[in-house]
């Protein structure tokens, strides 16, 4: 029984783990998109630049298991979009405007992908959940 105690407890922790791991996600989809039509604060500056989340495996010693972080958050260094708009503010002195280097067509695909990945965890923990009150009620019995 004690094992079975261990068990539940690792799938918790490697699920709470996946759980941060996707919010962080969302967190940097949501500023990506949020800055989608940012431009520089300077004529012919540099807008926003996209930033794209990594994963980082790491061992919890306590749970003996394997979970996963949020890594590192790196810039995506694709080229800012360009658009013609001399009487902008930001436009440089041949008229060009820099947008970022967001797709917003690719960052909502993201965000679902990573919505879906929450939902996947959360359910482990529903399920988990669910057995350690089985096995509770089981005992009282």
């Amino acid at each position: 029984m004690a094992d079975d105690a261990g068990d539940f407890a690792r799938s918790m922790g490697i699920a709470t783990s996946g759980l941060r791991a996707q919010a962080g996600r969302m967190r940097v989809i949501s500023e990506n998109i949020a800055n989608a039509d940012s431009t520089g604060q300077t004529p012919g500056g540099d807008p926003y630049r996209r930033k794209v989340p990594t994963f980082t495996s790491t061992l919890d010693r306590a749970l003996d298991a394997r979970t996963v972080a949020l890594g590192r958050v790196k810039p995506d260094t694709s080229a800012f979009q360009l658009k013609y708009e001399p009487t902008n503010p930001a436009a440089d002195a041949t008229g060009n405007v820099k947008y970022p280097n967001v797709n917003s067509v690719i960052e909502m695909t993201d965000m679902r992908a990573a919505q879906r990945s929450y939902e996947a965890n959360l359910n482990v923990i529903s399920a988990t959940r669910r057995m350690i009150q089985r096995t509770l009620d089981i005992l009282k019995s």
